[in-house]
């Protein structure tokens, strides 16, 4: 019985690496009717599956947006002394 597991787990695994190629059909119909046996008996794989189809999903519908601006060179110097101020306090709180 564990062998039978055993293998499960590794059908498991060559499966969840053919979902994203499954749900953009890209896959030749065998693979496809392999996959399909497949979820047909097991509960995890198509929860995983339904999931990574609803994650698509959501992705899809965002709309890309406008890269923000690099910060200047002034920000970034700024940014720069508060950090190093910061860790200076930590090191030095630390000692107490």
């Amino acid at each position: 019985m564990a062998t039978d597991s055993h293998h499960h787990g590794e059908e498991c695994r060559r499966i969840f690496a053919l979902l994203s190629e499954y749900l953009d059909a890209e896959l030749p119909a065998e693979t496809c009717d392999e996959i399909e046996a497949h979820l047909s008996d097991c509960p995890p794989c198509l929860e995983f599956l339904e999931s990574l189809r609803r994650t698509v999903e959501l992705c899809r519908s965002l709309e890309p947006g406008e890269m923000p601006a690099p910060l200047s060179e002034q920000v970034r110097a700024e940014l720069r002394q508060l950090y190093e101020r910061a860790l200076h306090g930590r090191t030095a709180g630390d000692a107490r």
